[in-house]
């Protein structure tokens, strides 16, 4: 399963935590892991291209994914509600694959 973890802090998005695999099927079918990535790498891709990489720490492993919000930006902020949006969607699709989590 994959957990999805996001924390707030005064209504602001302070740190994403992804990790796990969904287990929907094997490695390289499995469509939910391949969602979950594209979403991430999409958000960090879109990041970088807008320039705010020196706004956030992150780390992209095997698995795992983490952002940390070092400065905040009204664009950046977007960004990554749209991640937050994408993956609680995908929950509610998959239920059994992925665990959104939303801490306030």
């Amino acid at each position: 399963m994959i957990k999805a973890n996001f924390i707030f802090d005064e209504n602001v998005l302070r740190t994403i935590e992804i990790s796990g695999h969904a287990e929907f099927d094997e490695s390289g079918k499995d469509i939910v892991c391949a969602a979950v990535s594209t979403a991430i790498i999409v958000t960090a891709n879109a990041i970088n291209l807008v320039g705010f990489n020196d706004h956030i720490e992150f780390v992209i492993e095997e698995g795992y994914f983490k952002l940390d919000v070092l400065k905040e930006n009204k664009i950046l902020d977007k960004l990554l509600i749209n991640l937050d949006y994408t993956l609680h969607d995908l929950e509610k699709q998959y239920p059994k694959y992925i665990k959104y989590q939303k801490e306030e």
